[in-house]
């Protein structure tokens, strides 16, 4: 068996999420580890040292996921993760957010709205990946 592409770190309370885009992470030889909210993946950041987190926004508290991509921008060994933040928060609440946009409030690379297409967040990674490499 290939050597994994990388590891990559989904952070998200959703179960049926978090297993179908496993399924689509494993079928392109991505090691996939997961943790159910910001706490547990904040733990799981520091001790697994993923190369990508994929990072939801509305888990136990609505902004939950902001708190944990400034806690990850503030820790000197994971503030170069590259961090893919998804979420149907711009469903739930009109709110729309983008790094472009909000990048000083926002510290993450890219922002997807849920559902996403598995070839575009595929194509997102693979992106992230080769830029943190160069």
């Amino acid at each position: 068996m290939p050597e994994p592409a990388a590891k990559i770190l989904i952070i998200d309370d959703d179960p049926d999420f978090v297993e179908a885009t496993q399924v689509v992470l494993d079928a392109s030889n991505y090691e996939v580890i997961s943790a159910s909210d910001g706490e547990e993946g904040l733990k799981k950041a520091k001790t697994e040292k993923p190369d990508l987190i994929l990072l939801d926004v509305m888990m136990k508290h609505m902004t939950e996921g902001f708190h944990v991509s400034y806690a990850l921008e503030k820790d000197p060994e994971l503030s170069k993760t590259p961090i893919i933040m998804l979420s149907a928060i711009g469903v739930k609440t009109d709110m729309a957010f983008s790094p472009e946009k909000d990048g000083e409030y926002l510290p993450v690379q890219t922002f997807l709205d849920k559902p996403v297409e598995p070839d575009k967040l595929l194509a997102e990674i693979d992106r992230l990946l080769k830029e943190a490499k160069e």
